[in-house]
């Protein structure tokens, strides 16, 4: 029993899956590609210093250290590395956590400077201004 082949979700007519196979060869290729090139230049200007935990790197660990996009635009990549950082795989993953779930949050109507609904009720300075007068 063969499968019949992959059809297009909107015309219905057959996908030419070794077509799509080298469109995302290609894709990868040209992303692996531009990768390189700005890795390369992030590391000839900024020193092998993570911009998070301050770890140090040598020429022995460089693979563990990484090139983070500030605006998450992987395409936006000034000859002047104004959009990079470099992090070690660590606190890059943690970069890219934090990114993930603030786009949750977005979409869960939680984003922006609206809080989370809750109200703070302690106040830790409540007195003080009384415990000043007394003072003086």
């Amino acid at each position: 029993m063969t499968t019949p082949p992959a059809r297009h979700g909107k015309t219905g007519k057959p996908i030419n899956s070794a077509k799509l196979d080298r469109v995302v060869a290609d894709a990868r290729k040209a992303s692996e590609e531009r990768a390189a090139g700005y890795r390369e230049q992030a590391l000839k200007i900024y020193d092998w210093v993570c911009g998070r935990c301050a770890r140090t790197f040598t020429r022995d660990n460089l693979r563990e250290l990484t090139v983070h996009h500030k605006d998450m635009d992987h395409d936006n990549n000034p000859p002047d590395g104004s959009n990079w950082e470099l992090l070690c795989v660590y606190c890059h993953d943690n970069e890219h956590q934090k990114y993930e779930e603030h786009l949750a949050a977005l979409a869960a109507g939680r984003g922006g400077k609206q809080g989370t609904g809750k109200q703070t009720t302690h106040n830790p300075f409540a007195a003080l201004a009384g415990l000043l007068k007394k003072e003086e």
